[in-house]
């Protein structure tokens, strides 16, 4: 069980991809957020609860997107001391 931290590439800004990407994620039952960045990419943090399935389904939402965007790459790390004061998933501003 592990909090992984996604980067989405291409044309994922202005798109619809993070309302996608929470909707999606929210239905599967993850906890997580999802959220723009200055660089025009989109962070995406997961809590993982077991890496052999979840992960799969997490990284083929994220591939998929929103029928706009264009997805180019996808880099993730696992990441320590994300904290989220509530469950589900939300876009963050």
């Amino acid at each position: 069980m592990e909090w992984y931290r996604f980067i989405s590439h291409g044309r994922v800004q202005h798109v619809f991809y993070r309302k996608f990407v929470s909707q999606a994620l929210m239905r599967e039952g993850f906890n997580g957020y999802v959220r723009n960045l200055d660089d025009g990419t989109v962070e995406t943090v997961v809590f993982i609860v077991d890496e052999e399935n979840d992960l799969p389904k997490v990284l083929k939402i994220l591939e998929e997107g929103s029928p706009m965007s264009e997805v180019e790459k996808i880099d993730y790390e696992i990441v320590d001391g994300i904290e989220m004061e509530t469950d589900g998933f939300e876009i963050r501003y």
